[in-house]
């Protein structure tokens, strides 16, 4: 028997839904099925508890509703609530679980500053992820320079003849272990030559993993930040591919590395390469404060154990002073945000330093973090929760949970139930502005290739790195990859937030886990056939309001079938997919548009499939659609 219920995501339950700003005031309603003696609702915010008693009633036919009243205005973060009551068979805790005889999972209302905004530029974009050494050659003379500054320091550098090889798993001849220190020859200048491309695919930012000098191809062991890897270019090549991108409408993303730099760098300086004015080399170095010795200077902390990544202590005056600067150079030859990496292992005050940087550079720039959790509930290690979402640190994340719901729905590991409630949460949790900021990535250069894992891969901690080499997905298996790739783009497409394709997934690049997600761009061996597919799917979100500005909703259709509307006043768009073996009934009712925000006349609608053609119009109340096996489209209006 039914006891009660708080549908916490609808507006009928609690009103406005999802994450409010500071000063709004929120009713929250819990639905009661049987006779009951007490109700109240209890919530909890930085430690503190309160308990709300219910300032209205309204009966209906076998149930009532209970309204409570909650005023935001000296709450900010997270605020956790739940319900109690008291029927005659005793006390009862309405949670995130449903109805419970003990204390239960609360709901969450994130409440963020006022002030909040992310830049429209971004969040009505298109972001493509490049791995700088794996993308285009371009001018070969400044690898070559680069190749022999990094020699001349001493450091083991090894050139790729063949730009279509993997990347290098095993130690070098005379070796013990291995290390990143393999190249192709990707450029700045590679990627400014490129430009034409990105552009035709609809890019709007390009996301560039680190840049700066360091010992390592994939660079996140920083040397200098102040400096170009002379493998990639020079201030000039950088600043040459900044006005050339600006002049598509693209901007440039940096990698900011300030958890750690490499031992070999400038500020730590272990093997004395850059004059012994490091902190390991000198115990009287202007760096020396950065970092924590525990017995100088051998043993110090360092990240996640690996000795040459030492830690920074991020508050140290001098080290944010430092890096305030190089936001400030960059800033100045035109970038338009940064990626910060691990993020979960910056502080926050931290953070709330570098966003107050880079937006007294240019307010349109961006902050994104790396965080691979639910933004608005992230703890740290003491169970303190982050402030990522509160409005005065990160405009938003990577979307890892994204990206994770969406494989596992299309491998078939969870139903579409379980997908809609996993994205669904982030409608709900996260405030409006960072929603529509968020980065949906299928792939990165931290997981493996979106076709890889989506042909049935096993999961990158399943091989080791000599049986990834040899993995080869079946022709079979990679057709079935591509196939869930088509459907995964099109859900990353239409939901809320940012879409980011890592270079080559929109041509049928495939790969284990690193290093053999890094491999290059095919150029000459494309898959155009997916590349079109790739290109018709991204520009018709282009241009579409929608699409680019509507709130979401999505909804499971069956448990092979996912649907995602976004709907702008009176604008609708709709994505349709399903995963499964057989033909699936879609149905759609005006409840369902709604629940998107679509304020305009349900039966002057008219859509039309981007891939297939196909036209949807209502009949009646609904609108009946078949998709075919491992099929789907997006529909946008007719023009």
């Amino acid at each position: 028997m039914k006891i009660a219920e708080h549908l916490y995501k609808s507006r009928d339950f609690r009103y406005p839904a999802g994450a409010v700003t500071r000063g709004s005031r929120v009713v929250l309603m819990l639905r009661i099925y049987v006779p009951f003696s007490y109700a109240a609702l209890r919530i909890w915010h930085m430690d503190r508890e309160y308990l709300f008693q219910p300032f209205q009633q309204k009966m209906g036919e076998g149930f009532i509703d209970i309204y409570f009243k909650l005023d935001t205005t000296d709450f900010i973060g997270a605020v956790w609530y739940y319900f109690i009551m008291d029927t005659v068979s005793g006390r009862r805790y309405v949670g995130y679980e449903g109805v419970l005889f003990y204390e239960p999972r609360s709901f969450l209302l994130t409440v963020y500053d006022e002030n909040f905004e992310t830049p429209k530029w971004f969040c009505e974009g298109l972001v493509y992820q490049i791995f700088p050494d794996r993308f285009f050659k371009g001018d070969t003379n400044s690898f070559q320079n680069g190749i022999a500054y990094h020699k001349a320091l001493g450091r083991n550098v090894y050139v790729h003849e063949d730009w279509y090889e993997e990347p290098n798993y095993m130690p070098l001849p005379g070796q013990k272990h291995y290390e990143p220190c393999d190249y192709f020859g990707g450029t700045l200048l590679g990627i400014k030559e490129k430009l034409p491309y990105l552009h035709a695919l609809g890019v709007t930012c390009i996301y560039m993993n680190p840049i700066f000098e360091a010992a390592s191809n994939h660079r996140y062991n920083t040397s200098d930040y102040m400096r170009i890897d002379p493998m990639l270019g020079d201030e000039a090549d950088f600043l040459a591919l900044s006005k050339e991108a600006d002049r598509y409408g693209i901007r440039l993303m940096l990698d900011g590395v300030f958890s750690h730099t490499g031992d070999d760098s400038v500020y730590f300086d272990r093997y004395g390469r850059y004059g012994g004015i490091g902190a390991f080399s000198d115990p009287y170095s202007a760096y020396r404060s950065w970092y924590k010795f525990s017995k100088y200077p051998d043993e110090y902390k360092c990240w996640w154990g690996f000795k040459s990544l030492p830690e920074v202590e991020e508050l140290t005056p001098s080290y944010m002073s430092f890096i305030g600067r190089v936001i400030k150079k960059w800033s100045s030859l035109g970038i338009g945000g940064i990626r910060l990496d691990v993020a979960d292992e910056l502080p926050d005050e931290f953070i709330a330093y570098l966003r107050c940087a880079i937006k007294s550079c240019n307010p349109d720039s961006v902050l994104l973090g790396e965080v691979w959790e639910n933004a608005a509930t992230k703890c740290d290690g003491r169970g303190i929760r982050r402030r990522y979402v509160d409005g005065n640190e990160l405009d938003s994340v990577m979307n890892y949970v994204f990206r994770d719901a969406v494989v596992a729905f299309l491998r078939g590991e969870i139903t579409a139930y379980s997908c809609e409630a996993e994205l669904s949460e982030l409608i709900s949790d996260y405030p409006k502005p960072f929603l529509r900021a968020q980065l949906n990535i299928l792939g990165s250069h931290d997981t493996q290739r979106i076709i890889t894992v989506l042909g049935g891969a096993p999961g990158r901690d399943a091989l080791s790195r000599s049986r990834q080499a040899e993995f080869k997905l079946t022709e079979e298996a990679r057709n079935i990859g591509k196939k869930r790739y088509k459907l995964a783009l099109m859900i990353q497409l239409t939901y809320i937030g940012v879409p980011c394709i890592y270079y080559g997934d929109e041509v049928g690049l495939m790969g284990m886990a690193d290093p053999f997600c890094r491999g290059t761009y095919p150029w000459g061996r494309e898959d155009e056939e997916l590349l079109k597919t790739v290109m018709l799917l991204c520009n018709a979100r282009k241009d579409n309001e929608a699409l680019l500005k509507g709130d979401c909703f999505v909804y499971a259709a069956e448990r092979n079938a996912l649907v995602i509307i976004r709907a702008f006043e009176s604008r609708v768009a709709v994505c349709a997919v399903n995963r499964g073996d057989n033909i699936a009934e879609v149905i759609l009712k005006p409840e369902h548009l709604k629940a998107a925000g679509y304020q305009g006349e349900w039966h002057a609608i008219k859509l039309v499939g981007v891939l297939h053609g196909k036209t949807l119009s209502p009949e009646r109340d609904e609108i009946g659609l078949r998709l075919m096996p491992c099929d789907g489209d997006i529909f946008l209006e007719a023009l």
